[in-house]
């Protein structure tokens, strides 16, 4: 029989392996917005390795315009203990590496321990910019062929 203890160790090197090996993005930081962990999806979206961003403040990739919403919600999240877009992806503006404009679906949650208080908050989530750009895209033709449609039917 295996005792509470192994199995305890063999599913945390599971989470663990899960979570590095995992294709999406994998963010976790503090009550302070420090980052803590950082995935190999992170890495591939934002460009900068766990060794970069570990201990730095979130503000790395987040563009400088938006941090005070940023914050403000993420203070609000962590005080209350809820996060406003629970249990849905939203597509966000990020910051890459190399300062190209990125732009990501994200889930959010937060972390608590055993008694339920917060402890960090988690971001899972892909690099959504070309599809993202490419619905921008067509939404401006189609407007512009309607546009046009309009145009000729008034004649």
């Amino acid at each position: 029989m295996i005792s509470a203890q192994a199995v305890s160790i063999a599913e945390s090197d599971l989470y663990r392996a899960i979570v590095e090996l995992g294709p999406d993005a994998v963010i976790c930081s503090d009550c302070n917005g420090m980052i803590r962990v950082w995935n190999r999806g992170a890495e591939a979206v934002f460009g900068y390795s766990s060794a970069e961003v570990l201990g730095k403040s979130l503000d790395i990739i987040i563009p400088e315009q938006l941090r005070d919403a940023h914050w403000k919600g993420f203070r609000k999240a962590i005080d209350t203990g809820q996060t406003r877009h629970q249990g849905r992806a939203l597509v966000t503006r990020s910051v890459h590496k190399d300062g190209s404009r990125l732009y990501v679906e994200l889930s959010f949650g937060l972390v608590k321990n055993m008694a339920g208080a917060v402890t960090g908050a988690f971001a899972t989530g892909r690099d959504c910019t070309a599809r993202y750009l490419s619905e921008l895209a067509l939404k401006a033709r189609v407007s512009e062929l309607e546009g046009k449609l309009t145009a000729s039917g008034e004649q």
